[in-house]
């Protein structure tokens, strides 16, 4: 792994870091997340293979950060506080994403050491995964299913708990611990 692998993980770490205290849910909040993984989208996701079993090696990770982004979504908190959406990402949310980040940031260490590099090479061939780039895929549409469903949630969440305090005119109503 390069410097910028390890700057561009850490800073994707501390992104959540940063959202366990509550702030206004602005552009700004979702746009930084969003320009990270969109930048590592750009570097490392040149293609997506489709031989052999590399869409079910991607699916089986997109999926997985999908779940893990529905997750982190339903328990960060989303509250209303005069007519404006506050959010804050729980300790759980950020566990769930440090988790995910750790796992992808252990098996890109582990499988560039030779003996990852062996065990990866050996289940590639077992299992019909054609080579490293369906690796690369499965890994990063894992982070961006994560982080793109985790706040597309929590932005619908935060409209329609400020349409229903505006329908109910009420000042602010948590949703989620």
């Amino acid at each position: 792994m390069t410097i910028s692998d390890w700057l561009i993980d850490v800073a994707l770490i501390l992104v959540v870091f940063r959202q366990l205290r509550e702030e206004r849910l602005r552009l700004r909040t979702i746009l930084l997340p969003l320009a990270l993984i969109g930048w590592v989208a750009v570097t490392y996701l040149h293609d997506i293979p489709t031989a052999g079993n590399d869409p079910v090696l991607i699916g089986a990770f997109a999926g997985t950060g999908v779940a893990f982004g529905l997750a982190g979504g339903l328990i960060t908190r989303v509250r209303c506080v005069d007519g404006h959406i506050r959010v804050r990402a729980t300790p759980g949310a950020a566990a769930l994403w440090v988790i995910s980040m750790g796992f992808r940031l252990g098996f890109a260490v582990w499988s560039s050491h030779p003996s990852g590099m062996e065990h990866v090479a050996r289940f590639s061939v077992d299992h019909d995964i054609t080579g490293g780039q369906a690796w690369v895929a499965a890994l990063v549409l894992m982070a961006l299913g994560e982080v793109v469903v985790r706040l597309a949630l929590v932005v619908v969440r935060g409209r329609a708990l400020q349409a229903h305090v505006r329908h109910q005119g009420r000042g602010a109503l948590p949703v989620a611990p």
